[in-house]
């Protein structure tokens, strides 16, 4: 009699053959047996799903505990505080003026003609052709941009400010010209794109209006510093705890080395458009719950959380030279912001959560704002 569980299917060995082997640095071995989640409250929000990409198919209407080798979906975090821009909530209090001009005064700097106009430095430059450091002369007639703008206070992100006025983040981005590292300073004026919703919408419709993406944390998910404040100094282990209001930058430069595999798995999905139309801004890599995720190179811990509801648990890396790399559908997240990591340290563990086809891991590589196919810089197996 032959004892059960000791012949291996000739499916488990046919997948085998499809996982790409690369050389595991230290820190990789056999994945933990999964930890123990209680099932969620009777009184938990469902799961959001308005955001759900086409192409993935129903679940299983089983509870997730009853189907043999899944995870619950919920996402097992360290103790840390709510986000920068839940923290430091906005107020929508923008001022709206006219186009005009100015003449410069004797003794006129620009940062006193933007108090006196009420527009930003930035726009002022723009529409005048100024670079730093903003020379003007007296008599000098100035062209003010109309329109509305709001004043930075310490602390603000541009996510919150984008949700207290239900406009994209990316079209604030691109209507203030803003480029790395995206760090908004206090008191800085910046201009608010679209008309004003003339009281026809509460604070709540406007957040509601505002969907988190990744390119809105990786632009605008730092608090804006005063200005006798400096960045805070990298973490070195997940039990010290950085407040909400601290800045987090990303190191100089790309480490040498360059990135490894998070995992050893199979792909499932490649990068760019799938065969419905939607776009994949990374891969797809089949593995078993519970499977250590693995930083791809050195880095700085820029967010860890469930905030974006399609990617479940996330962990986002900046690595310097403008590279990001992204973890997503995790189970239990290991890391806090910012935190400094190395390559091939365990950041989390992975699992089926947001809206996960299976247990996989959901892998992006970012430079500056524009996604990158990982397989184009990963090792070759």
């Amino acid at each position: 009699m032959r004892r059960a569980g000791v012949l291996v299917p000739l499916a488990t060995l046919a997948l085998t053959a499809c996982i790409p082997h690369v050389d595991r640095p230290a820190g990789y071995g056999n994945p933990p047996q999964r930890p123990y989640r209680s099932p969620p409250r009777r009184d938990d929000p469902p799961r959001p799903r308005e955001n759900m990409p086409r192409e993935v198919t129903p679940r299983d209407d089983r509870p997730p505990q009853d189907i043999p080798g899944r995870d619950t979906g919920e996402v097992t975090t360290l103790p840390a505080p709510r986000p920068a821009w839940e923290a430091r909530p906005v107020s929508a209090d923008a001022k709206t003026i006219p186009d005009t001009t100015y003449v410069v005064r004797p003794g006129d700097t620009l940062s006193r003609v933007v108090d006196r106009s009420g527009a930003s430095l930035e726009a002022i430059a723009r529409a005048n052709d100024l670079e730093s450091p903003y020379s003007i002369r007296t008599g000098h007639r100035l062209q003010i941009p109309g329109g509305r703008y709001h004043q930075v206070r310490r602390g603000e992100t541009g996510i919150a400010i984008a949700r207290a006025y239900g406009v994209e983040w990316s079209r604030i981005v691109a209507a203030n010209a803003l480029v790395e590292p995206y760090v908004l300073r206090a008191d800085q004026r910046i201009q608010i794109p679209g008309e004003p919703s003339g009281g026809t919408s509460s604070a709540s419709e406007r957040a509601r209006a505002f969907t988190l993406d990744i390119d809105d944390i990786l632009t605008g998910g730092e608090p804006a510093l005063a200005s006798n404040q400096a960045p805070a100094r990298p973490i070195a282990t997940p039990r010290r705890v950085l407040p909400s209001n601290a800045v987090v930058t990303a190191p100089a430069r790309l480490a040498s080395g360059g990135f490894l595999w998070p995992v050893d798995g199979k792909v499932v999905k490649r990068f760019g458009h799938g065969a419905s139309g939607e776009r994949n801004d990374g891969i797809k890599i089949a593995v078993p719950v519970s499977t250590p995720i693995h930083a791809a190179a050195d880095g700085v811990v820029a967010y860890v959380g469930d905030g974006i509801a399609a990617l479940g648990g996330l962990v986002i890396i900046k690595h310097g030279g403008g590279w990001t790399s992204v973890y997503g559908h995790a189970s239990k997240l290991l890391v806090q912001r910012g935190q400094s990591v190395k390559r091939g340290q365990t950041i989390a563990l992975s699992g089926d959560t947001g809206f996960a086809d299976r247990p996989e891991l959901h892998f992006e590589l970012r430079k500056g704002r524009t996604p990158v196919d990982p397989t184009s810089q990963l090792p070759r197996t």
